[in-house]
């Protein structure tokens, strides 16, 4: 019914707001200093809180319009289906970046400086883009070679958007699958073998332990993130496995669970992840995120130019 439509789309909004209005204060915090400019794991997480935040946004727009009812035509699902495809891959290659970044600090701290600069993030980040964006070239060929173009211009689809509906081409769902499948390896086993050079490296004497420790749980929050992450692929596949298992209402209600726990929760961990645990990145987050209020728990103080907590009475 209508009441039922308007509640779940509340309550999948709520959230959703919230975690855009954080995430945006995030980037904002990323651009607002001079030191996170120049950090080359800052630029890094400014890449992955975008892509992040650009398919959060596009995930809830097209779960509203498949709680309206409302269809879009091929092409335009297409587009936005390859789009999502590809903040996904920029998501995942940069988490693995991220973690070959802590991988290096930890295990060759006299060659960070030399190794990950400021230009060479640049130059890892424009090779992500390129390598995701002709990924996106070759799914939107595969997905757009079934049909002429006078037959796209008013092919009207007949289920709601998605890649289940979007992937009509066995070709196209089996080259999205694959690379997928690739994209996970991928960031297992670059995780797997950070995370065992870091143990090995914290065995030894020259090594910083709490550095070595503090990198260690990054990764594995990194290791849950890209699960997480992966696993909002089949999210259209577990809901066929439902819908035909289960009754209408319960379905329903399943749904809206999966679809906050495996598209919502994940596109928030890195702000998170980096804007809780980031002693830098913490008291500048909590006073945007305040809005600078003067009764705000973080307050500039101008006499020391540093961030000092205030009791409000």
């Amino acid at each position: 019914g209508v009441l039922g439509v308007v509640l779940f789309s509340i309550v999948t909004t709520l959230p959703c707001c919230v975690f855009l209005f954080i995430n945006l204060t995030m980037l904002y915090t990323l651009r607002s200093k001079q030191v996170f400019w120049d950090t080359s794991r800052y630029v890094l997480l400014f890449n992955l809180l975008f892509a992040d935040t650009v398919q959060l946004a596009l995930s809830q727009s097209l779960f509203l319009l498949s709680s309206g009812s409302l269809t879009l035509l091929y092409p335009v699902c297409a587009a936005l289906t390859a789009f999502s495809s590809l903040m996904l891959s920029v998501s995942v290659v940069t988490l693995v970046s991220m973690c070959l970044e802590r991988y290096i600090a930890v295990c060759y701290p006299l060659r960070h400086s030399t190794i990950v600069t400021t230009r060479n993030t640049g130059v890892v980040i424009c090779v992500i883009w390129c390598v995701s964006s002709s990924h996106v070239i070759i799914q939107l060929s595969l997905m757009l070679s079934k049909f002429s173009f006078q037959d796209l211009q008013n092919m009207q689809m007949m289920y709601f958007c998605g890649k289940e509906s979007a992937f009509l081409d066995p070709s196209s769902d089996l080259y999205d699958r694959a690379f997928t499948y690739f994209l996970f390896m991928l960031g297992g086993v670059t995780v797997t073998v950070s995370y065992t050079g870091i143990m090995v490296a914290a065995c030894s004497a020259s090594t910083d332990k709490a550095a070595a420790s503090k990198a260690r749980r990054t990764l594995l929050l990194h290791l849950l993130q890209m699960g997480l992450t992966v696993s909002s692929t089949i999210y259209n596949s577990l809901l066929i496995v439902i819908t035909s298992n289960l009754d209408r209402v319960p379905a329903v209600r399943l749904q809206v669970v999966l679809y906050v726990c495996v598209i919502v929760l994940p596109k928030c961990l890195s702000s998170l992840i980096y804007g809780l645990r980031d002693q830098t990145i913490r008291p500048i987050l909590m006073l945007n995120l305040s809005c600078r209020c003067r009764g705000s728990v973080f307050i500039p103080d101008v006499r020391t130019k540093n961030t000092i907590r205030v009791h409000v009475t």
